[in-house]
């Protein structure tokens, strides 16, 4: 599921319109806060949400009430469906409405609108996707009548609380853009709420990332060395989701129930095998590209993903199924999820909606919870979704089989705050946008690219386009009202069968007893089988590597009741791709996080035991590190001379491999595991693949010197070889480091060394070097005195109110975000709190809420944010969810009306 805004200001120059916002900003800050926080009425409490008494609505039809807990989270209770979203779009423009309206810019491509020219290039990359233009067509010519109905009522809704409002009456960031922007709130639109889905399904696309890494290595790798680091699935250590079910080789047809018959395997090579030297810069500019919009969940990467599991009634101590779900995503302020509970006051065929959970601001309906019936939950199942084709271009259009087609072209024009109007051409293939049209150096992309022998004649360069499911017309938001009012499995998978992008594990339980699992979406089937599994860039000329439909619904991967009696999802391979017929992605999380979950349950359930809610809730902030349960043997081996070193390195001993916040052993391990990667694989992998960090102080001088002179340390950023790069530290690599450990010698274990470091070439040799190393990192970072180090001052988490928490100076940030969090957790651990190697140690994506339900008894549910129901800075309800969300508590979460009542602090009225 969710860069951690949601749509920054630009990265580099923010220009003099951005300083002066943030400098009225400041201004208005120092007039209406004293330094404990409360904020002057006039510029900032006019803008939090009433809550109790009577508000008139003209668009209602009849009375609704909005309930809210202590935590300031609404449940809302109406006496019919229109009523019931109108009173959601109030709602959430109450508490969210800023967040909202960016999320809506960032979707159509008019950044530029509300914060200047610094966006004009996002903006245009955006409209090149035309995210805005598919949801469009969704709704004019997909979606169901009933669907396009509650859209409208939400949209009612959101107008409902704008009329009359000024900007600054709304959220106090439009006061401060109204001092230098002429930008007014327009209307909702329903396909504002319908574009919210396409910027989800770009943040969970799958492997294009990899797709372009990939082609970049070649540059300085040998196969067998991109192959070394993209090992397959380790299918004999992390078991996948689905156990047995397969299309039958004989009938053609899916039978959930058979072993999987065959042992056929897709892998293959690429069809540009021969091609990908020559478009090195040019794929590295596609991927700066791709990094500069803002990526609205959260990184994209091995990070991006979540766990969820369900368990049979038959394992719990309350004889009915637990399910438990917690996305990985970006940590923002305020958090991506907003809860609510959406109640039809007498649930009939003519108001069928009682159902609580995790939804979208902006967007009506429930996306993850349950209604009185059953539960579900989503983690990300990164199908390859999407393709690169190069591009054989010309002025009259493109190749494909020899022969020349015209391009597809519309003309856009992006309005830009404070300055001039900025029209584009977009231009697509047969394949889809022409994403290299979107700067002067990506308009060379593929140029002088020998493509093997498939294009010889190709002198003059290659475009780049985009294949993407989501960029076809599609029905996922009829899902969303589907799942909302399934009953029974048969309607669960009837809902999931809409659910077309982006592609996710589906997990399920209900009040009959019965657990299952769904693999939903738009697969794509290529037609070159085994010769290409989209790995790599095709040849867009060669319509043998067109698409040749998608995988059959009925023929994805699902299971009712399994015999285990529980279901593990945490973006690990959903089936043996040796059982089954079809490629759903080469590029698996590498099963870390599942595995671990697998065990822990069947370790709950050993000599008969039941697993509680209480156990689920430790379960999910398990914190235990895979990579040290490796590695750790190994450097408590290592005869270390240096006492300093050998000081950190008594801290691994007798560690347990937990990570918990106050740890030293795990601050030390986790240095190490940094420095191993960038030691072994560092000085090897190409410059176009690296990403941009901190600067660290890692290095010991000679200390024969004077003693202030010994152990100097020595900024790594500025010995760094400018054309290579470091590895993220995901859970590949552990699947990439797991082989090397068992090998004395390997040439990734050999180092060049340096001034300060003689050159390693075995494995011992290169693990000393890294202790070291780290030792004198963390050395620098929190001291010389190893008792005072813990995991959690290097492993923190700030939240970032979205915009100009991000870009402004750190007094306008103090003001407005929150932190930092000292956090355990780490990457690829249960609790996912996921750092970068690469970067540093800070937090960059979290469990972004954590739900257990208690099917059947669901006032025994219990559920947690990562920040708290409000958009509104000074808000009581901003950040009052994050405390507990750090120590791993869950809030109750009241369902039933009765419990509702019982936990109610404010009632509003909304009336006709």
């Amino acid at each position: 599921m969710p860069s951690n805004t949601t749509a920054p200001p630009a990265k580099k120059k923010k220009g003099r319109r951005a300083r002066l916002i943030v400098l009225v900003l400041v201004l208005a800050l120092v007039a209406g806060v004293g330094y404990g926080g409360y904020w002057g009425v006039s510029t900032v409490r006019g803008s939090f949400p009433q809550t109790t008494g009577t508000i008139r609505l003209d668009a209602l039809t009849g009375p609704v009430e909005v309930k809210r807990d202590a935590d300031g989270i609404p449940q809302i209770y109406a006496d019919n469906e229109a009523d019931l979203f109108r009173a959601q779009g109030y709602v959430q423009a109450q508490d969210r409405f800023y967040e909202m309206d960016v999320r809506r810019h960032t979707t159509a491509g008019r950044l530029s609108e509300m914060f200047g020219k610094s966006q004009v290039d996002t903006d245009a990359f955006l409209r090149t996707l035309g995210w805005r233009k598919v949801a469009q067509e969704e709704y004019d010519k997909v979606l169901s009548a009933e669907t396009k109905k509650n859209l409208q009522a939400y949209s009612e809704g959101v107008n409902a609380y704008l009329k009359d409002r000024d900007p600054a009456d709304v959220s106090v960031e439009y006061a401060a853009l109204a001092f230098t922007n002429d930008y007014t709130i327009e209307p909702w639109t329903p396909v504002d709420s319908v574009a919210w889905l396409k910027a989800m399904a770009w943040d969970l696309r799958g492997n294009m990332q990899d797709e372009i890494d990939r082609s970049l290595m070649t540059s300085r790798l040998k196969p067998q060395q991109i192959k070394d680091l993209y090992p397959g699935y380790p299918y004999d250590l992390h078991q996948p989701i689905v156990d047995r079910g397969a299309v039958d080789k004989v009938t053609g047809k899916f039978d959930p129930d058979a072993q999987p018959k065959g042992d056929d395997t897709t892998s293959g090579g690429t069809g540009t095998s021969g091609g990908q030297n020559g478009i090195q810069s040019q794929l590295a500019a596609l991927s700066d590209a791709l990094d500069e919009i803002p990526a609205l969940l959260g990184p994209n990467g091995n990070g991006i993903g979540s766990n969820s599991w369900v368990v049979s009634g038959n394992f719990t101590t309350s004889g009915k199924p637990l399910l438990a779900n917690d996305p990985h995503l970006a940590p923002m302020l305020p958090s991506l999820w907003y809860q609510m509970g959406l109640h039809c006051r007498s649930v009939s065929a003519t108001c069928r909606y009682d159902v609580a959970g995790y939804t979208f601001s902006g967007m009506p309906g429930v996306i993850i919870g349950h209604n009185n019936s059953i539960a579900w939950g989503f983690t990300n199942l990164g199908a390859d979704v999407t393709d690169l084709y190069l591009e054989k271009i010309g002025t009259d259009g493109y190749v494909v089989d020899g022969k020349t087609k015209p391009f597809v072209t519309r003309d856009e024009v992006i309005k830009v705050a404070g300055g001039d109007d900025r029209p584009i051409t977009i231009r697509s293939t047969e394949h889809g946008p022409l994403v290299s049209d979107r700067s002067t150096e990506l308009e060379r992309v593929g140029q002088t690219a020998p493509v093997g022998n498939a294009a010889p004649d190709r002198g003059t360069g290659y475009g780049v386009s985009l294949r993407w499911t989501a960029l076809q017309p599609g029905k996922s938001m009829d899902a969303v009202f589907a799942l909302n009012r399934a009953k029974d499995f048969t309607g669960f998978r009837a809902a999931a069968k809409d659910f077309e992008v982006p592609s996710q594990n589906l997990i399920y339980a209900d009040t009959a007893g019965n657990i299952g699992y769904q693999a939903p979406g738009k697969i794509p089937v290529r037609t070159k089988g085994a010769a290409y599994d989209g790995t790599l860039p095709a040849p867009g000329w060669d319509s043998s590597y067109d698409w040749k439909g998608y995988i059959p619904y009925a023929e994805l991967p699902y299971e009712y009741n399994p015999k285990r009696g529980y279901i593990v999802t945490a973006n690990q391979s959903v089936i043996d791709e040796k059982k089954y017929p079809y490629l759903l992605t080469r590029d698996w999380g590498y099963g870390s996080r599942s595995q671990r979950i697998n065990d822990l349950i069947e370790s709950k359930l050993k000599d008969g035991g039941k697993i509680s809610p209480d156990d689920m809730q430790t379960m999910q902030m398990d914190n235990r590190s895979e990579i040290a349960t490796l590695l750790n043997p190994l450097l408590l081996k290592i005869d270390i001379s240096d006492p300093q070193v050998r000081e950190a390195q008594k801290l691994l001993e007798g560690w347990d491999y937990t990570q918990e916040p106050d740890s030293a052993a795990a601050a030390y391990f986790n240095a190490v595991w940094r420095n191993v990667l960038k030691l072994a694989f560092g000085n090897k992998l190409p410059k176009e693949l690296r990403v941009e960090g901190e600067c660290i102080n890692v290095r010991v001088a000679d200390t024969t010197g004077p003693v202030d002179e010994q152990n100097k340390l020595v900024p790594e950023c500025g010995e760094r070889d400018p054309d290579t790069a470091q590895p993220d530290g995901g859970d590949r690599w552990y699947e990439v480091v797991r082989p090397l450990l068992k090998q004395e010698k390997s040439e990734w274990w050999n180092t060049p060394g340096d001034r300060l470091n003689a050159a390693t070439e075995t494995r011992d040799q290169l693990l000393a070097q890294a202790m070291k190393d780290a030792r004198w990192e963390l050395t620098a970072k929190l001291g010389k005195d190893v008792s005072t180090w813990s995991w959690g001052r290097l492993h923190q988490l700030t939240l970032k109110n979205q915009t100009l928490g991000t870009a402004g100076p750190g007094f306008v940030q103090s003001l407005l975000n929150r932190g930092p969090w000292n956090l355990g957790g780490g990457e690829a651990a249960v609790d996912a709190t996921g750092w970068n190697a690469a970067g540093g140690y800070d937090v960059i994506w979290v469990p972004s809420m954590r739900m257990v339900v208690n099917v059947g008894d669901w006032d025994k549910s219990r559920w947690i944010n990562l920040s708290g129901a409000s958009g509104h800075a000074y808000d009581s309800h901003y950040t009052d969810q994050t405390e507990k969300w750090v120590k791993g508590e869950l809030l109750d979460w009241s369902y039933g009306q009765a419990a509702v009542e019982a936990t109610t602090r404010d009632t509003l009225k909304l009336e006709p």
